[in-house]
């Protein structure tokens, strides 16, 4: 797009400032930067729940207008915020906002008029497609056919397939990408040097995924050291060889990756059953030149060459061979083989560019 057409953009998400409990914040953060750098307006309404604001871990940034919106006297404020996007030329209505997701959905397709196009981005697109095929009244079938089209995290077309049954006009996964500018390769620190780390929030559809990938794999490689990074996980039970960080904040992520000798990234059971979902993880990792181990899921090749790019498991004991076998020089090449190719393929830029030609159509 020229500037000519360069869009307002209003954007209802769980957060753009803080990854507390909050794994969509880096896909926020690398799309809308991007569509910023496009020459794009946004401007991004979060709600001020489950502490998120008190554990920023970014300032308001430039490349987007943040407001923040309370919750606890009910929806007068959010409505408020919803009239302000009516002038809007795209309004988005992200999922898992965490505060009146059921209030916005219905009430973003009423902005939608001959200026005004709204969008719904499911950022957890396998878990919404579950529960409405679980629940035939679930409120947000009715409200699929509304929006002009879903965007979705990724998926590939098993999604688009699941949304179009639902009567989505039209769907369309934006897959996680690399931003160089926040991931990139950095120094090791030694806190967090590991032969395999982890990172990721403890949540009901992972738990069973990581004991199987991570857990296990550590229990079985006793003398290999094994990091844990990310929040809930302070009760659960594990080897002695394994050390837990807790909440990792994002500036610390670079060096997460870089200082361990691979990173491993487990996906959430319904993305691994739907497939092509590469986590944020993916490509953080592969930014920062890590040696990047994932448990298996249809699509990886779409991203990463199996081998060569990245190393695939099907199982847990496939992440205890993995890491038992592995030395220096095979980590480093495999990570700077990811590298370039997220570089030449999967960056925030190349996501932004798509977006607009969908809207462009």
């Amino acid at each position: 797009m020229n500037d000519e057409s360069s869009m307002e953009i209003a954007f209802f998400g769980s957060s753009l400032v803080s990854a507390y409990w909050n794994g969509a914040a880096t896909y926020y953060r690398g799309i809308i930067r991007a569509l910023s750098e496009h020459g794009h307006k946004v401007t991004f309404y979060e709600p001020d729940a489950y502490d998120r604001q008190k554990h920023r871990d970014i300032p308001d940034p430039d490349w987007a207008e943040v407001v923040v919106y309370e919750v606890d006297d009910g929806t007068g404020e959010l409505e408020r915020m919803l009239e302000e996007a009516r002038s809007a030329d795209l309004v988005v209505k992200a999922s898992g906002v965490g505060a009146f997701d059921e209030f916005l959905e219905r009430e973003v397709p009423n902005l939608k008029d001959g200026q005004t196009r709204v969008v719904f981005w499911d950022v957890d697109a396998p878990a919404t497609l579950d529960r409405m095929g679980e629940d035939p009244d679930d409120p947000f079938r009715e409200q699929v056919p509304r929006y002009d089209a879903v965007f979705t995290y990724g998926g590939g077309e098993p999604v688009i397939d699941g949304y179009e049954t639902f009567g989505a006009k039209r769907c369309v996964p934006i897959y996680n990408a690399l931003d160089p500018q926040t991931h990139h390769p950095t120094e090791p620190v030694d806190k967090f040097t590991s032969d395999l780390s982890f990172l990721g929030n403890r949540l009901p559809d992972r738990e069973e995924r990581v004991e199987e990938f991570f857990l296990k794999p550590a229990a079985e490689l006793p003398r290999h050291k094994f990091l844990l990074g990310g929040s809930g996980w302070d009760d659960k039970e594990m080897p002695s060889n394994i050390d837990y960080l807790g909440h990792v904040y994002t500036p610390d992520h670079n060096a997460f990756n870089c200082s361990a000798r691979a990173v491993l990234n487990i996906s959430r059971e319904s993305m691994a059953r739907y497939g092509f979902s590469p986590a944020t993880r993916v490509f953080e990792a592969a930014g920062a030149g890590a040696c990047l181990i994932t448990d298996a899921w249809e699509g990886i090749d779409m991203f990463l060459e199996p081998g060569k790019e990245v190393l695939v498991a099907e199982r847990g004991a496939d992440v205890a061979r993995m890491v038992r076998g592995l030395d220096d020089d095979r980590a480093a090449r495999i990570g700077q083989a990811a590298k370039r190719r997220v570089l030449s393929e999967h960056t925030y830029h190349h996501r932004a560019k798509q977006i607009e030609e969908i809207l462009e159509n």
